[in-house]
């Protein structure tokens, strides 16, 4: 009988080659769809990111917005003026000036130009980049960006309910001191609290003879509880002028002990780091001699405008880009357009979202008197 040998055969090297590709394609489909995934999940959550962090830079500008011009005088008011006057300043902190406008304009007051005046709002179209940043546009639109400065006043802290007074040697209206009431009021905050006053804060102070706004440059405590605020020359803000002619603290003096009241100078605008800092374009929010903090990263553009209609000033009045501009003015703004762009951090390709937000604020504080008084 003739014996048969099994034999048992394996792959051969093009079978190999052949079937190590095909797992290759496999691989590679699988993690490209993967990656795919990966990136649509990443896009989508910075998508969500994006949207939110431009509804909330929305809603912060509104709120600010809706307060504009509550607890200045009606229409604004004078700052330092006459011989010696200088322009006072917004958007500065004692490190620089954020952006290249940052003087108040001239208003009206009677008859006369004074040219140093606080609106409740001042208006600045194409003045949104901080000067001296990486660009002085942003890249992804290759367009500049509005600022706007909004100023009303502090009433969450009861400044307005310490007792100010001038001390009797200080014929410039450089130190105000300020003493508790009598019998304060249950949870009363300190001058110092971490609600309370800070160097750079802007206070109104009011008495019969009149209205000046003063930065703080200095707040020492002193004896019995009072506290001594000092407004010295040659603040950053350069409200602080006693050698102007007039609208400055020292020309109160006369008048006796002042009522102080904060107020809130807030401006926007755009900073944009420098490429290797790897921080993308971000909107900042400025108060009075603070520095400013950052609202929301890669906010990308920022568009006011305003109506200013009031049945006198014709039909094209909405939508005005400067309510600086003649024949206007910011006593004339009746509603704030407010339009916020956002990017998404990362671009992953062509792929990159923007968004577009836009809400309009009344201005009651402003509106309302313009229209009634």
């Amino acid at each position: 009988m003739r014996s048969t040998e099994s034999k048992a055969r394996g792959f051969s090297l093009i079978e190999l080659l052949i079937a190590v590709c095909l797992g290759m394609i496999v691989l590679a489909a699988t993690t490209q769809l993967f990656k795919t995934g990966m990136d649509a999940t990443m896009l989508v959550s910075q998508s969500s990111e994006m949207q939110q962090n431009v509804r909330a830079t929305l809603n912060l500008i509104a709120k600010d917005v809706s307060m504009s011009g509550s607890g200045l005088p009606s229409g604004g008011m004078a700052l330092p003026s006459g011989n010696g006057a200088v322009t006072s300043l917004f958007a500065v902190d004692p490190t620089k000036a954020w952006l290249a406008n940052n003087g108040y304009p001239s208003g009206q007051v009677g008859a006369a130009v004074v040219p140093n005046f606080m609106y409740g709002i001042v208006s600045g179209p194409g003045n949104g980049i901080e000067v001296g940043g990486a660009s002085t546009t942003v890249t992804a639109t290759g367009k500049t960006s509005d600022a706007i400065t909004v100023i009303y006043a502090d009433y969450a802290f009861p400044l307005g309910l310490y007792v100010a007074k001038f001390p009797a040697a200080n014929p410039n209206g450089d130190l105000v001191n300020f003493t508790p009431p009598a019998a304060p009021p249950a949870g009363f905050p300190a001058i110092q609290s971490p609600t309370g006053l800070q160097v750079g804060d802007l206070i109104l102070l009011t008495n019969p003879t009149g209205k000046a706004v003063g930065e703080i440059t200095g707040i020492t405590p002193a004896a019995a509880g009072t506290t001594d605020i000092a407004f010295a020359n040659g603040d950053p803000l350069q409200m602080n002028q006693s050698g102007a002619l007039t609208g400055n603290i020292k020309s109160l003096i006369a008048g006796g002990a002042p009522v102080a009241t904060r107020l809130w100078a807030v401006t926007y605008f755009i900073e944009i780091p420098a490429a290797a800092s790897g921080q993308p374009p971000r909107l900042m929010r400025q108060v009075n001699g603070q520095k400013p903090a950052p609202v929301a990263d890669n906010i990308i553009n920022l568009t006011i405008t305003y109506d200013l209609c009031d049945g006198t000033n014709g039909p094209n009045c909405s939508g005005i880009s400067d309510a600086l501009a003649a024949p206007f003015s910011p006593t004339q703004i009746h509603k704030v357009n407010i339009q916020v762009m956002g990017q998404t951090l990362s671009s992953y390709g062509n792929r990159s979202r923007s968004t577009v937000l836009t809400t309009s604020v009344s201005t009651r504080s402003l509106s309302f008197k313009d229209r009634y008084q």
